[in-house]
């Protein structure tokens, strides 16, 4: 596999809408207290990482999440990563939201779902596809392939990019669960993406990080996309 940067996506923290059964959507909504006990844990498990780049989305949620996580990082606010505009439906329960017409083309045909006075949810998966591949591309470009960066969304948000990840159509996205706190890792390739994690809310990431490089870079080739016959013999340690 060729050696290029990793990403990690982190979701924010449980906030008060997580746990009330809301729709936050762009909402100022704040982490509560199992959200920043999430935000230390995940913390623990990321600050041993060299961590080239820290980007988010800026909503104070994501914000809050990295401060208590990252308390050291200097995170770049990027609206490329801001969670879908889901229009009028923000700050509505979601007891409420699946009664409306809308809610079975959400769950069923989320690439033709268009929220009222909001954003498609198409729109919002390419402008997040987009954003965390130039990142990526810069990143490699700027920083090597042993890059390990940062991106802190959203559960929706991080759905649509592990949904492209896959190769897999956004209708097929609501099949993907991505919990507070959690971390999913993706390499790009010149050919593919190969998804690490995904969900991963427990354990050692030490393994993301490639080891330092021995050889002097070469090329690309498209062999180097090639995913390991047998399942290989993952990450070194």
């Amino acid at each position: 596999m060729v050696r290029v940067a990793t990403l990690l996506l982190l979701r924010h923290g449980r906030t008060t809408a997580n746990a009330d059964g809301g729709l936050a959507g762009r909402q100022p909504v704040e982490l509560d207290e199992t959200g920043r006990t999430q935000a230390g844990a995940v913390g623990e498990r990321l600050r041993a990482l060299p961590l080239a780049a820290v980007v988010t989305s800026p909503l104070i949620r994501c914000r809050q999440t990295l401060e208590l996580a990252l308390p050291q990082a200097s995170p770049v606010l990027d609206e490329g990563l801001i969670e879908c505009g889901y229009g009028s439906w923000e700050g509505q329960p979601l007891k409420k939201l699946a009664k409306e017409p809308l809610w079975p083309v959400v769950q069923q045909h989320p690439s033709a779902a268009v929220f009222p006075e909001g954003e498609s949810m198409a729109q919002m998966a390419a402008r997040a596809v987009a954003t965390v591949r130039a990142w990526d591309a810069r990143l490699t470009a700027e920083q090597g392939s042993e890059a390990v960066w940062l991106a802190c969304s959203h559960g929706d948000v991080i759905k649509a990019i592990v949904a492209d990840a896959l190769g897999v159509h956004l209708d097929l996205f609501q099949r993907i669960v991505v919990d507070p706190a959690s971390v999913t890792a993706i390499r790009y390739t010149p050919l593919r993406p190969f998804l690490l994690r995904l969900n991963d809310v427990g354990g050692d990431l030490s393994g993301l990080v490639p080891p330092p490089r021995k050889r002097r870079r070469r090329p690309a080739r498209p062999a180097d996309s090639d995913a390991p016959v047998g399942g290989g013999a993952g990450a070194s340690r």
